[in-house]
């Protein structure tokens, strides 16, 4: 499966779950190999694996000790390495915020 934007969020956590555990065994790392290098459980390995939440700072940690951890930046990008970055001069956003009704938008009642 193609995970997309169109996939649901319930039928992602699995494909991932998945993959990892096909990237494991394909490494070749054992469960038990992969506790030991981690410092996550087994269980929790077995809990992942099946489908089910073990929790970021576990997925990341499991990550890194298959050493994947540079797939993150396709997840997240670091919003400095776009080229938009470096063309733009204005100062950095600190939140995002909605855009209020310009004025051209208002009108009176007469004019409905």
């Amino acid at each position: 499966m193609k995970i997309s934007h169109e996939s649901m969020e319930k039928a992602i956590l699995p494909e991932i779950s998945k993959r990892f555990k096909q990237y494991r065994i394909d490494y070749p790392m054992t469960r038990d190999d992969l506790a030991e290098k981690s410092l996550v459980s087994v269980g929790t390995i077995a809990r992942f694996e099946s489908g089910k939440d073990i929790g970021l700072l576990n997925f990341v940690k499991l990550l890194k000790a298959l050493d994947i951890t540079e797939n993150l930046d396709y997840i997240i990008p670091d919003p400095e390495a776009r080229p938009s970055h470096f063309i733009n001069t204005t100062t950095e956003r600190k939140r995002a915020r909605i855009k209020s009704k310009s004025d051209k938008d208002w009108k009176w009642g007469d004019e409905l």
